[in-house]
Protein backbone atom coordinates (compact mmCIF):
# COMPACT_ATOMS: atom_id res chain seq x y z
CA UNK A 1 0.00 0.00 0.00
CA UNK A 2 1.58 3.09 -1.15
CA UNK A 3 1.56 6.33 1.02
CA UNK A 4 1.51 9.81 0.47
CA UNK A 5 5.11 11.15 0.94
CA UNK A 6 5.30 13.05 4.26
CA UNK A 7 5.78 16.71 4.63
CA UNK A 8 8.85 16.90 6.12
CA UNK A 9 10.71 14.66 3.38
CA UNK A 10 13.79 17.00 2.08
CA UNK A 11 12.88 18.78 -0.72
CA UNK A 12 15.36 17.12 -3.40
CA UNK A 13 17.55 13.90 -2.90
CA UNK A 14 20.93 14.64 -2.54
CA UNK A 15 23.59 14.67 -5.42
CA UNK A 16 25.49 11.78 -4.69
CA UNK A 17 29.27 11.43 -5.06
CA UNK A 18 30.58 7.99 -6.38
CA UNK A 19 32.45 6.76 -4.32
CA UNK A 20 35.82 4.92 -5.49
CA UNK A 21 35.78 1.40 -5.46
CA UNK A 22 31.92 0.91 -5.26
CA UNK A 23 29.61 -0.45 -7.67
CA UNK A 24 25.82 -0.88 -7.26
CA UNK A 25 23.31 -2.43 -8.85
CA UNK A 26 19.13 -2.90 -7.63
CA UNK A 27 16.77 -5.48 -9.60
CA UNK A 28 13.84 -7.03 -8.58
CA UNK A 29 13.49 -10.62 -6.93
CA UNK A 30 9.78 -10.86 -7.28
CA UNK A 31 8.96 -12.64 -3.87
CA UNK A 32 7.05 -10.07 -2.49
CA UNK A 33 6.61 -6.70 -4.42
CA UNK A 34 5.65 -6.41 -8.09
CA UNK A 35 6.91 -4.56 -10.55
CA UNK A 36 9.24 -2.71 -8.67
CA UNK A 37 13.13 -2.86 -7.79
CA UNK A 38 13.72 -4.77 -4.09
CA UNK A 39 17.31 -5.96 -4.00
CA UNK A 40 20.45 -4.23 -4.07
CA UNK A 41 23.87 -5.10 -4.57
CA UNK A 42 26.84 -3.06 -3.70
CA UNK A 43 30.02 -4.53 -4.52
CA UNK A 44 33.25 -3.09 -3.30
CA UNK A 45 37.17 -3.71 -4.17
CA UNK A 46 39.54 -6.03 -2.48
CA UNK A 47 40.83 -4.48 0.42
CA UNK A 48 37.75 -2.86 1.98
CA UNK A 49 37.23 -2.71 5.51
CA UNK A 50 33.81 -3.10 7.14
CA UNK A 51 32.62 -2.71 10.29
CA UNK A 52 28.79 -2.81 11.99
CA UNK A 53 26.25 -2.81 14.67
CA UNK A 54 23.18 -4.68 14.87
CA UNK A 55 20.05 -4.95 16.62
CA UNK A 56 19.72 -6.19 20.22
CA UNK A 57 16.51 -7.28 20.10
CA UNK A 58 16.43 -10.99 21.26
CA UNK A 59 14.61 -12.62 17.68
CA UNK A 60 17.32 -11.49 15.35
CA UNK A 61 17.08 -11.73 11.51
CA UNK A 62 19.03 -14.71 9.82
CA UNK A 63 20.99 -11.80 8.00
CA UNK A 64 21.68 -9.85 11.26
CA UNK A 65 23.09 -13.61 12.30
CA UNK A 66 25.05 -13.70 9.10
CA UNK A 67 26.62 -10.47 9.78
CA UNK A 68 27.81 -10.88 12.90
CA UNK A 69 29.84 -14.26 12.27
CA UNK A 70 31.42 -12.90 10.16
CA UNK A 71 31.71 -8.71 9.56
CA UNK A 72 34.33 -9.34 12.48
CA UNK A 73 36.91 -10.24 9.56
CA UNK A 74 37.25 -6.55 9.22
CA UNK A 75 36.97 -7.04 4.73
CA UNK A 76 34.17 -7.36 2.57
CA UNK A 77 33.48 -7.45 -1.05
CA UNK A 78 29.70 -7.28 -0.86
CA UNK A 79 26.55 -6.11 0.28
CA UNK A 80 23.57 -7.72 -0.51
CA UNK A 81 19.54 -6.02 0.31
CA UNK A 82 16.60 -7.07 -0.07
CA UNK A 83 12.98 -5.62 0.85
CA UNK A 84 9.35 -7.30 1.43
CA UNK A 85 10.71 -9.88 3.42
CA UNK A 86 12.78 -9.85 6.57
CA UNK A 87 13.87 -13.05 6.48
CA UNK A 88 13.32 -13.33 10.31
CA UNK A 89 12.00 -16.06 12.63
CA UNK A 90 12.50 -18.83 9.32
CA UNK A 91 14.95 -21.31 10.57
CA UNK A 92 16.85 -23.44 8.51
CA UNK A 93 15.58 -22.45 5.36
CA UNK A 94 16.09 -18.62 6.35
CA UNK A 95 19.89 -19.70 6.89
CA UNK A 96 19.77 -21.82 3.60
CA UNK A 97 18.70 -18.36 1.75
CA UNK A 98 21.12 -16.66 3.11
CA UNK A 99 24.02 -18.93 2.29
CA UNK A 100 22.57 -19.17 -1.34
CA UNK A 101 22.42 -15.68 -1.60
CA UNK A 102 26.11 -14.83 -0.41
CA UNK A 103 27.28 -17.94 -2.52
CA UNK A 104 25.97 -15.95 -5.61
CA UNK A 105 27.11 -12.89 -5.01
CA UNK A 106 30.49 -14.71 -4.27
CA UNK A 107 30.82 -16.75 -7.58
CA UNK A 108 30.31 -12.82 -9.33
CA UNK A 109 32.67 -11.46 -7.58
CA UNK A 110 34.83 -14.56 -7.64
CA UNK A 111 35.73 -14.16 -3.97
CA UNK A 112 34.58 -16.27 -0.53
CA UNK A 113 30.88 -16.36 1.11
CA UNK A 114 32.09 -14.97 4.39
CA UNK A 115 33.50 -11.91 2.56
CA UNK A 116 29.12 -11.05 1.65
CA UNK A 117 27.35 -8.89 3.69
CA UNK A 118 23.59 -9.72 4.33
CA UNK A 119 20.72 -7.55 5.38
CA UNK A 120 16.74 -7.89 4.75
CA UNK A 121 14.04 -5.77 5.95
CA UNK A 122 10.03 -6.36 5.17
CA UNK A 123 7.47 -8.60 6.78
CA UNK A 124 8.75 -10.91 9.95
CA UNK A 125 7.81 -14.60 9.31
CA UNK A 126 7.67 -15.37 5.81
CA UNK A 127 9.98 -18.09 4.06
CA UNK A 128 12.27 -16.05 1.81
CA UNK A 129 12.80 -18.06 -1.79
CA UNK A 130 16.16 -18.73 -2.10
CA UNK A 131 16.09 -19.59 -5.91
CA UNK A 132 14.72 -16.21 -5.81
CA UNK A 133 17.22 -14.82 -4.26
CA UNK A 134 20.12 -16.48 -5.74
CA UNK A 135 18.78 -15.47 -9.20
CA UNK A 136 18.72 -12.14 -8.91
CA UNK A 137 21.79 -11.57 -7.15
CA UNK A 138 23.39 -13.47 -10.33
CA UNK A 139 22.08 -10.95 -12.52
CA UNK A 140 22.67 -7.63 -10.25
CA UNK A 141 26.51 -9.49 -10.63
CA UNK A 142 26.55 -8.92 -14.16
CA UNK A 143 25.24 -4.95 -14.48
CA UNK A 144 27.19 -3.77 -11.43
CA UNK A 145 28.58 -0.08 -12.62
CA UNK A 146 28.30 3.34 -11.95
CA UNK A 147 26.65 3.75 -8.62
CA UNK A 148 23.03 4.62 -8.87
CA UNK A 149 22.84 5.44 -5.48
CA UNK A 150 18.76 6.89 -5.73
CA UNK A 151 17.64 3.46 -7.71
CA UNK A 152 19.37 1.40 -4.37
CA UNK A 153 18.17 3.81 -1.60
CA UNK A 154 14.79 3.15 -3.49
CA UNK A 155 14.98 -0.74 -3.51
CA UNK A 156 14.79 -1.14 0.15
CA UNK A 157 12.22 0.84 0.84
CA UNK A 158 8.91 -0.61 2.64
CA UNK A 159 6.87 1.72 4.42
CA UNK A 160 9.04 4.71 3.77
CA UNK A 161 7.51 7.01 2.03
CA UNK A 162 10.92 8.88 0.40
CA UNK A 163 13.89 7.47 -0.75
CA UNK A 164 17.11 8.72 2.11
CA UNK A 165 20.76 9.45 1.54
CA UNK A 166 23.24 12.11 2.41
CA UNK A 167 26.69 12.95 1.03
CA UNK A 168 29.41 15.04 1.88
CA UNK A 169 33.66 15.16 1.76
CA UNK A 170 36.65 15.64 3.80
CA UNK A 171 40.27 15.85 3.61
CA UNK A 172 42.59 12.98 5.29
CA UNK A 173 46.25 12.85 4.43
CA UNK A 174 45.63 15.74 2.05
CA UNK A 175 43.13 13.88 0.05
CA UNK A 176 39.77 14.53 -0.66
CA UNK A 177 37.94 11.52 0.54
CA UNK A 178 33.86 11.20 -0.22
CA UNK A 179 31.47 9.59 2.29
CA UNK A 180 28.15 8.43 1.07
CA UNK A 181 25.01 6.61 2.77
CA UNK A 182 21.39 5.52 2.11
CA UNK A 183 19.05 4.49 5.28
CA UNK A 184 15.72 3.07 5.55
CA UNK A 185 13.19 3.21 8.29
CA UNK A 186 9.49 4.82 9.43
CA UNK A 187 7.86 2.81 11.59
CA UNK A 188 9.62 0.08 14.58
CA UNK A 189 12.04 2.28 15.10
CA UNK A 190 13.60 2.22 18.22
CA UNK A 191 17.18 1.46 17.85
CA UNK A 192 19.51 0.31 20.46
CA UNK A 193 22.43 -0.24 18.36
CA UNK A 194 21.86 1.02 14.55
CA UNK A 195 18.76 1.59 13.07
CA UNK A 196 16.05 -0.46 10.71
CA UNK A 197 19.04 -0.45 8.23
CA UNK A 198 21.84 1.94 7.06
CA UNK A 199 24.69 1.45 4.84
CA UNK A 200 27.76 4.02 4.59
CA UNK A 201 30.16 3.78 2.70
CA UNK A 202 33.61 5.77 1.89
CA UNK A 203 36.87 5.96 -0.20
CA UNK A 204 38.65 6.34 2.94
CA UNK A 205 41.60 4.25 3.55
CA UNK A 206 40.45 3.42 7.51
CA UNK A 207 42.14 0.32 10.00
CA UNK A 208 39.40 -1.80 10.56
CA UNK A 209 39.56 -1.44 14.27
CA UNK A 210 39.30 2.48 13.97
CA UNK A 211 36.43 1.85 11.51
CA UNK A 212 34.83 -0.25 14.09
CA UNK A 213 35.33 1.80 16.74
CA UNK A 214 34.09 5.00 14.53
CA UNK A 215 30.43 3.04 13.39
CA UNK A 216 30.03 1.79 17.12
CA UNK A 217 30.69 5.57 18.65
CA UNK A 218 29.16 7.62 16.21
CA UNK A 219 25.87 5.27 16.28
CA UNK A 220 24.84 6.59 19.44
CA UNK A 221 24.51 10.03 18.67
CA UNK A 222 22.80 9.19 15.52
CA UNK A 223 20.62 6.43 15.25
CA UNK A 224 20.66 5.71 18.58
CA UNK A 225 19.17 8.93 18.92
CA UNK A 226 15.88 8.64 17.21
CA UNK A 227 12.81 7.26 17.69
CA UNK A 228 9.66 6.63 15.99
CA UNK A 229 7.16 4.15 17.89
CA UNK A 230 9.48 2.56 21.11
CA UNK A 231 9.47 -0.89 19.01
CA UNK A 232 13.30 -2.25 18.39
CA UNK A 233 13.08 -4.10 15.14
CA UNK A 234 14.74 -7.63 14.53
CA UNK A 235 16.47 -6.65 11.41
CA UNK A 236 18.20 -3.30 12.80
CA UNK A 237 21.82 -2.91 11.07
CA UNK A 238 24.49 -0.32 10.34
CA UNK A 239 27.00 -1.48 8.12
CA UNK A 240 30.25 1.03 7.33
CA UNK A 241 33.01 -0.16 4.18
CA UNK A 242 36.04 1.52 3.39
CA UNK A 243 37.33 1.35 0.00
CA UNK A 244 40.80 3.28 0.44
CA UNK A 245 40.31 4.13 -3.45
CA UNK A 246 41.64 7.86 -2.00
CA UNK A 247 44.76 6.75 -1.47
CA UNK A 248 44.94 8.16 1.46
CA UNK A 249 47.37 6.61 4.20
CA UNK A 250 45.06 4.37 6.48
CA UNK A 251 43.85 5.81 9.56
CA UNK A 252 45.30 4.27 12.40
CA UNK A 253 44.13 6.61 15.37
CA UNK A 254 40.52 8.59 16.01
CA UNK A 255 42.47 10.85 18.09
CA UNK A 256 44.52 12.28 15.14
CA UNK A 257 43.50 14.97 13.03
CA UNK A 258 42.39 12.59 10.32
CA UNK A 259 40.71 10.80 12.84
CA UNK A 260 39.06 13.59 13.86
CA UNK A 261 37.85 15.12 10.30
CA UNK A 262 37.11 11.25 9.86
CA UNK A 263 34.69 11.34 12.52
CA UNK A 264 32.93 14.47 11.99
CA UNK A 265 31.97 13.75 7.95
CA UNK A 266 31.02 10.46 9.38
CA UNK A 267 28.97 12.13 12.25
CA UNK A 268 27.55 14.59 9.68
CA UNK A 269 26.40 11.53 7.32
CA UNK A 270 24.94 9.72 10.12
CA UNK A 271 22.90 12.20 11.58
CA UNK A 272 21.65 13.31 8.46
CA UNK A 273 19.89 9.95 7.93
CA UNK A 274 18.66 9.34 11.20
CA UNK A 275 16.46 12.38 11.01
CA UNK A 276 15.54 11.62 8.04
CA UNK A 277 13.83 8.56 9.65
CA UNK A 278 12.31 10.73 12.30
CA UNK A 279 11.19 12.91 9.03
CA UNK A 280 9.11 10.20 7.43
CA UNK A 281 8.25 8.08 10.89
CA UNK A 282 4.84 6.16 10.15
CA UNK A 283 2.10 9.22 9.98
CA UNK A 284 4.39 12.28 11.35
CA UNK A 285 3.32 15.63 10.32
CA UNK A 286 5.80 17.16 12.59
CA UNK A 287 9.48 16.31 13.31
CA UNK A 288 10.33 16.95 17.15
CA UNK A 289 13.67 17.35 18.67
CA UNK A 290 14.43 17.02 22.42
CA UNK A 291 17.35 18.37 24.66
CA UNK A 292 18.07 17.55 28.40
CA UNK A 293 20.10 18.93 30.32
CA UNK A 294 21.68 18.97 33.92
CA UNK A 295 20.92 15.52 34.29
CA UNK A 296 22.72 13.16 36.48
CA UNK A 297 24.69 11.59 33.65
CA UNK A 298 24.53 11.65 29.73
CA UNK A 299 23.21 8.13 30.16
CA UNK A 300 20.35 9.61 32.07
CA UNK A 301 19.85 12.25 30.00
CA UNK A 302 19.59 9.50 27.02
CA UNK A 303 17.03 7.62 29.08
CA UNK A 304 14.68 10.76 30.08
CA UNK A 305 14.90 11.87 26.52
CA UNK A 306 13.99 8.33 25.06
CA UNK A 307 11.08 8.62 28.13
CA UNK A 308 9.60 11.37 26.24
CA UNK A 309 9.83 10.63 22.78
CA UNK A 310 8.26 7.52 23.00
CA UNK A 311 5.51 9.04 25.32
CA UNK A 312 2.03 8.38 23.17
CA UNK A 313 0.70 11.38 25.52
CA UNK A 314 3.05 13.55 24.86
CA UNK A 315 3.81 12.51 21.16
CA UNK A 316 -0.36 13.17 20.58
CA UNK A 317 -0.61 16.07 22.25
CA UNK A 318 2.26 17.44 19.64
CA UNK A 319 0.29 16.45 16.77
CA UNK A 320 -2.62 18.43 17.85
CA UNK A 321 -0.81 21.50 19.13
CA UNK A 322 -1.45 21.18 22.61
CA UNK A 323 1.14 22.72 25.11
CA UNK A 324 0.28 20.17 27.36
CA UNK A 325 4.32 20.62 29.18
CA UNK A 326 2.56 18.56 32.31
CA UNK A 327 2.73 15.36 29.94
CA UNK A 328 6.39 15.95 28.88
CA UNK A 329 6.54 16.76 33.07
CA UNK A 330 5.22 13.21 33.59
CA UNK A 331 7.69 11.71 31.11
CA UNK A 332 10.31 12.66 33.00
CA UNK A 333 9.44 11.15 35.82
CA UNK A 334 8.41 7.88 34.76
CA UNK A 335 12.11 7.32 33.29
CA UNK A 336 13.45 6.29 36.81
CA UNK A 337 16.47 8.59 36.63
CA UNK A 338 16.76 11.13 39.40
CA UNK A 339 14.76 14.22 39.11
CA UNK A 340 14.01 16.72 41.87
CA UNK A 341 10.40 18.89 40.67
CA UNK A 342 11.57 22.17 42.48
CA UNK A 343 14.60 22.00 40.12
CA UNK A 344 13.47 21.04 36.15
CA UNK A 345 12.77 23.07 33.63
CA UNK A 346 10.47 22.60 30.31
CA UNK A 347 10.85 24.76 27.45
CA UNK A 348 9.18 24.21 23.75
CA UNK A 349 10.18 26.58 21.28
CA UNK A 350 12.27 27.97 23.34
CA UNK A 351 10.26 29.98 25.56
CA UNK A 352 10.26 28.75 29.18
CA UNK A 353 7.07 27.24 30.45
CA UNK A 354 7.74 25.49 34.04
CA UNK A 355 10.27 26.04 36.30
CA UNK A 356 11.03 25.14 39.80
CA UNK A 357 7.91 23.25 40.43
CA UNK A 358 5.34 25.28 38.71
CA UNK A 359 4.38 26.89 35.77
CA UNK A 360 6.31 30.62 35.33
CA UNK A 361 4.56 33.84 36.23
CA UNK A 362 2.72 35.39 33.45
CA UNK A 363 2.56 32.74 31.30
CA UNK A 364 1.63 32.93 28.02
CA UNK A 365 0.62 30.68 25.98
CA UNK A 366 0.08 31.45 22.60
CA UNK A 367 3.74 32.55 21.19
CA UNK A 368 4.17 28.49 21.93
CA UNK A 369 0.75 27.56 20.46
CA UNK A 370 1.86 29.19 17.14
CA UNK A 371 5.74 27.40 17.56
CA UNK A 372 3.23 23.65 17.80
CA UNK A 373 1.28 24.36 14.64
CA UNK A 374 4.68 24.45 12.94
CA UNK A 375 6.21 21.16 11.22
CA UNK A 376 9.53 21.16 13.45
CA UNK A 377 8.92 21.14 17.02
CA UNK A 378 11.46 21.49 19.89
CA UNK A 379 11.37 20.69 23.46
CA UNK A 380 14.42 21.19 26.35
CA UNK A 381 14.57 20.02 29.62
CA UNK A 382 16.57 20.62 32.13
CA UNK A 383 17.17 18.83 35.23
CA UNK A 384 19.31 21.30 37.51
CA UNK A 385 21.09 17.84 38.75
CA UNK A 386 24.13 17.63 36.87
CA UNK A 387 26.24 18.10 33.51
CA UNK A 388 24.34 15.10 31.88
CA UNK A 389 22.88 16.01 28.24
CA UNK A 390 21.46 14.18 25.47
CA UNK A 391 19.79 15.37 22.04
CA UNK A 392 16.85 12.70 20.61
CA UNK A 393 14.95 13.32 17.69
CA UNK A 394 10.83 11.91 17.13
CA UNK A 395 8.62 12.87 15.69
CA UNK A 396 4.27 13.27 16.45
CA UNK A 397 1.68 10.50 16.58
CA UNK A 398 -1.21 10.74 14.07
CA UNK A 399 -4.39 8.68 13.12
CA UNK A 400 -2.17 7.73 10.28
CA UNK A 401 0.26 5.25 12.11
CA UNK A 402 -2.62 3.21 12.97
CA UNK A 403 -4.04 3.46 9.45
CA UNK A 404 -0.19 2.11 8.05
CA UNK A 405 0.44 -0.54 10.19
CA UNK A 406 -3.26 -1.86 10.62
CA UNK A 407 -2.55 -2.13 6.60
CA UNK A 408 1.22 -3.34 6.93
CA UNK A 409 0.51 -7.08 5.41
CA UNK A 410 -1.85 -6.48 2.70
Amino acid sequence: MAHAVSPLAPTSFPDMQAIGGVRIAAGLTGMRYKNRDDIVMFAFDKGTSVAGVFTLNKMPGMPVDWCRKYVGKGKARALVVNAGNANVFTGKQGRDACAATAKAAAKALGCKAEEIMLASTGVIGLIPQADLLAKAVADLGGRLGTADWTRAARAIMTTDTFAKAATTTAKIGGKKVRISGICKGSGMIMPQMATMLAFVATDAAIDPSVLRKLVREEADTSFNAVTVDGDTSTSDTLLAFATGAAGNKPVKSLTSADGKALRKAFAVVLQDLAIQIARDGEGAQKLVTIDIAGAQSDAAARRIAMSIGNSPLVKTALAAGDANWGRIVAAVGKAGEKADRDKLSVSIGGITIARKGGLVPGYDETPVAKHLSGREVFLKVDLGLGKGKARVWTCDLTHAYIDINADYRS
